[in-house]
């Protein structure tokens, strides 16, 4: 794939009012998002079809700015715009699907902090877009402006007031008809995002004893200390009340990490573990097979190995996961991260679907959280980030690759590492996994050293 200027591995994203997330570059996304749908598929819409773009964000103060800017490019190309607000980036992509529209578009940078935004497109299908479609958006972009249509062939844009009272419906449906959360002390961070209001609902609807962390956005408290990558608060917060669960989700609802009762972090590989033995003592996990990423604990693969469920990897990010699924009939998959899909019932990750199957499973089984994460036990694993100047490729780097073999050899069959760049950030991410945890950690800060020297920002 070539290298693209505006998409990265999750649409575009950047910090607030600088190149490319600017809002002279939204109303031109917006138009070349409306003329690539209004002429996709042509030849199958009939031919008074009118082209509907969903649009939806979190709730970062720039989220204003590039919501006006879409729908003024969206209704310059002839097409009509629904605005549903803050709701999480899998509910656009519900509600894309069952308001029929043609794509969604969701603002949002995930976990980022609030200075920073990002703009996500879905398919009228609720998938994410392929590579090769997102290229065709980005050079209508970068030409010449698409041909637009006379002043009496311009769309409108409309208001969808209901539009968090159907994802809550969809999010109620997913969990089992013949449970409840009746008897749950559940502790949930919002992140002050997206979620802010949709996840504490559904959950009380269903019955829980609900807690709150992060529901009380302004704009520019998003992901504050608090939320999936900063779940102190929520760990806090369930030993304070004595919760039975915890969850954490991000910004934009479409990842999520749980907290057992005694205030332990489980992670996406744990939930992953539990829920894919789960799915397969009921004869519900296609081909026996869960899909993850490179980024995943190698003790994923060791747990699943005794239930004869296999593991494949992917590169990193979610999409690349629910591609994979797609492509060879799977149903489960995700990161470590907490980007969890479960295809069964929706098209991308959804923080909240993920922490609903797992909240079925305790009420099913009538077992904790803690004892259901034992199925997995993780290798000790390093994550070091390198905040970087530019991206050169790593392979490039001699005394890099030369410290990683060292590494390497140092580990044997017992261990591994992975360098790699963000892809909506300027940081590299630098993983090492072993039997030892001290010297998973020395080897992970050794090898951040010597790319911070080669490549890292001057201090």
């Amino acid at each position: 794939m070539t290298e693209r200027e505006l998409f990265g591995t999750d649409g575009i994203r950047g910090v607030a009012n600088k190149y490319p997330m600017t809002p002279e570059i939204a109303v031109q996304l917006g138009q070349a998002i409306a003329y690539h749908f209004s002429h996709r598929g042509q030849q199958d819409q009939p031919r008074d079809h009118q082209t509907r773009i969903l649009i939806g964000k979190d709730t970062r103060l720039s989220g204003y700015m590039f919501e006006s800017g879409l729908a003024s490019g969206i209704t310059s190309m002839g097409a009509d715009v629904q605005l549903v607000g803050p709701l999480p980036t899998p509910a656009i992509s519900s509600l894309t699907t069952g308001m029929r529209a043609d794509a969604g578009i969701m603002i949002s940078a995930s976990h980022n902090p609030y200075q920073d935004n990002g703009i996500k497109i879905f398919g009228g299908d609720g998938f994410k877009l392929p590579d090769e479609e997102e290229a065709q958006i980005e050079e209508l972009v970068l030409s010449e402006t698409p041909p637009s249509p006379d002043s009496k062939h311009i769309g409108k844009a409309a208001r969808i007031e209901d539009a968090s009272g159907r994802y809550i419906v969809f999010l109620k449906n997913t969990f089992p008809e013949d449970l409840t959360l009746e008897g749950l002390r559940v502790v949930v961070d919002c992140a002050n995002g997206a979620a802010y209001d949709v996840a504490p609902t559904v959950l009380r609807e269903l019955g829980a004893e609900v807690f709150t962390v992060g529901t009380e956005p302004d704009g520019t408290n998003i992901n504050e200390e608090c939320g999936s990558t900063h779940p102190k608060r929520a760990v806090e917060r369930v030993r304070e009340t004595r919760a039975d669960i915890g969850l954490s989700l991000d910004g934009d609802a479409d990842r999520v990490i749980l907290i057992d009762e005694h205030g332990k972090i489980v992670d996406g590989d744990k939930i992953l573990a539990l829920c894919a033995i789960h799915l397969q003592e009921k004869g519900e996990l296609q081909n026996d097979t869960l899909v993850a990423t490179v980024m995943s604990n190698l003790g994923l693969d060791l747990a699943l190995e005794d239930h004869g469920i296999d593991v494949v990897r992917t590169r990193v990010g979610d999409r690349y996961v629910v591609e994979r699924m797609r492509r060879d009939d799977y149903n489960l998959g995700g990161e470590q991260s907490g980007h969890l899909i479960f295809l069964d019932h929706t098209t991308t990750g959804d923080g909240m679907i993920a922490a609903l199957q797992v909240l079925a499973i305790m009420k099913r089984r009538g077992e904790p959280l803690s004892e259901l994460a034992e199925v997995m036990t993780p290798l000790p694993q390093t994550l070091v980030n390198v905040d970087v100047r530019d991206k050169p490729p790593l392979e490039g780097l001699d005394d890099f690759q030369d410290h990683i073999q060292k590494v390497e050899e140092a580990l044997g069959d017992s261990g591994r590492t992975l360098a790699r760049y963000s892809g909506t950030e300027s940081v590299a991410r630098i993983m090492v996994e072993g039997p030892d945890r001290r010297d998973v950690e020395t080897h992970a800060h050794a090898l951040a050293e010597t790319l911070d020297a080669a490549i890292g920002v001057e201090t």
